[in-house]
């Protein structure tokens, strides 16, 4: 019998209402070794109303207490570090030791995360102007979600996740229906530390998921890592629905022509897989996108 992966809604896992399903291949075999479920529109509607209440009780913590539980997270995830690696090397087709780097760099995040005591402090200015004086606020936003890829199942989410949950909001991740169980079981390790049922939810699916959550009233901004076509899909969408969004895209132009060459090497040499080509050209455009962040200007979105 075949192994069917569900989502996790409100604090465990739940198959919703939809049964449609997409399969989950083996990528050292390329057979089948799992299903999993692809969530409705209303499916996400059930996802955010409950997410949307476990923000109200989330927010009201302070900044200590959500410190806390990351740290307390941090702990678990380094506690569970071979299951969750060897979880994600079954589903994506990377080694052990590449799924622990997977893994580390999103701890990591989750390490500088830690600090929200400290980030969340506003600013005051007495005597801005006659009789003025100027302070400001940090606020959460409420619901607000990820639309993550394949090439990193641990680490894209918890560097969507980590700064939004410890700010005060909820997250609901959309993960890559591709390799879908290491987030179901980050999502588990989130409540063993002690987040509230409902501030951390897996939604898995695809673009009818992509399109509810980018067209729900309750969600208020959005982050994607992706290809450049629908990163420019994201954006454009969400915000033509009044959200936030972040959206980062595959490079263009000598980029493209820099990796067909460096992806034919490595077909010769390797003979790589289609798991290894996508991780290859994944790995590439993070780079990419990391020298436009960091270059002024160089984003198109």
């Amino acid at each position: 019998m075949t192994t069917q992966i569900p989502h996790f809604i409100d604090g465990r896992r739940s198959n919703l209402a939809s049964t449609r399903t997409a399969d989950v291949l083996n990528p050292s075999t390329g057979a089948v070794q799992a299903q999993v479920l692809l969530a409705s529109a209303a499916d996400v509607d059930t996802a955010v109303a409950s997410a949307k209440e476990a923000q109200k009780e989330w927010a009201a913590f302070n900044p200590q207490r959500r410190a806390r539980v990351m740290m307390k997270f941090v702990e678990l995830v380094n506690a569970n570090v071979e299951e969750l690696a060897e979880l994600l090397s079954l589903e994506h087709g990377k080694t052990v030791a590449d799924s622990k780097g997977d893994i580390q760099r999103g701890i990591e995040v989750i390490e500088f995360a830690v600090g929200i005591p400290h980030l969340m402090k506003g600013e005051y200015t007495e005597g801005a102007g006659s009789g003025i004086d100027v302070y400001s606020m940090r606020q959460p936003l409420g619901v607000v979600a990820g639309i993550t890829p394949f090439n990193f199942p641990a680490m894209i989410p918890l560097w969507k996740a980590g700064p939004a949950i410890a700010c005060g909001n909820a997250f609901i991740l959309k993960p890559s229906e591709r390799d879908p169980s290491v987030p179901v079981r980050l999502a588990e390790l989130f409540l063993e530390a002690g987040l509230p049922p409902g501030v951390f939810q897996v939604v898995h699916g695809d673009k009818e998921a992509v399109d509810a959550i980018l067209e729900h009233p309750d969600v208020q901004a959005v982050g994607f890592v992706g290809s450049s076509d629908i990163a420019q899909y994201i954006y454009s969408t969400a915000a033509a629905h009044g959200k936030r969004a972040q959206c980062f895209g595959d490079a263009l132009g000598e980029f493209r022509d820099r990796l067909a060459r460096r992806l034919a090497s490595l077909v010769r040499r390797d003979r790589l897989d289609r798991y290894r080509l996508a991780e290859v050209e994944q790995r590439a455009a993070a780079e990419r996108r990391l020298r436009r962040v960091v270059q002024p200007g160089g984003d198109d979105l």
